[in-house]
């Protein structure tokens, strides 16, 4: 089957949900433009017409997953719910939507670290691409650091009202969202749980640690 010269023969989100899984499969250093290309049926011309390079294609995966989770997560952060069931709405919304589409959660879990040390002095890129590349990935980074806030935040909140116990919120809202990203990496679609089902699991799981137990009647 011929490949598609056309730049716009392929929507960019179809581009970046193949690649990956392209990712996923072979890992950031093993994985090249002409294997996500050849993924979604274009020429390689072709998908540097969308992307720089594969640095830039690897920020936009993780733009993406991330853009959408703090699209979902705003308005419960806004609502006016009890911190615990605040909590436990963020947790469950977070983990289906990581079920929903496992390939870019294993990329928020394993190519982190590949996009923080992207070269971007090697010749590939012009100097003005590489200044762009540069600011960009510190914005994700921001951005990332905002999407924590977001359930550290919604601890300290539970906290003051009396409905958490006393925890370090930062520690416990990165493990919070460790375990849930690390979910893409292990979940299987024929497995005996639907991601709702293990997403209520670990609300359930996470919040029994948090809440302040009721007074015993005795």
């Amino acid at each position: 089957m011929a490949r598609k010269p056309a730049s716009l023969s392929v929507s960019r989100e179809t581009i970046l949900l193949a690649a990956a899984d392209v990712l996923r499969q072979n890992g950031y250093e093993s994985t090249t433009m002409k294997d996500i290309a050849a993924r979604v049926n274009l020429t390689a011309a072709s998908l540097y017409h969308h992307f720089k390079n594969k640095d830039f294609l690897l920020l936009e995966v993780l733009r993406l997953g991330l853009d959408h989770a703090i699209q979902q997560m705003t308005p419960i952060v806004a609502s006016e719910l009890p911190a615990r069931e605040k909590l436990a709405r963020m947790i469950i919304t977070h983990i289906v939507e990581v079920t929903n589409n496992t390939a870019v959660g294993a990329a928020m879990v394993f190519e982190i670290r590949a996009l923080m040390n992207a070269r971007t002095t090697n010749g590939q890129l012009q100097p003005e691409d590489a200044a762009r590349f540069i600011a960009e990935r510190d914005a994700f980074f921001q951005q990332r650091d905002a999407f924590e806030k977001l359930f550290r935040n919604t601890i300290r909140e539970g906290i003051e009202r009396g409905e958490f116990r006393a925890v370090d919120a930062s520690i416990v809202a990165k493990a919070m969202l460790g375990a849930q990203n690390w979910v893409g990496v292990w979940y299987r679609e024929t497995g005996r749980l639907k991601g709702e089902d293990i997403a209520r699991i670990m609300a359930d799981t996470f919040l029994a640690s948090l809440i302040v137990a009721e007074p015993s009647m005795s």
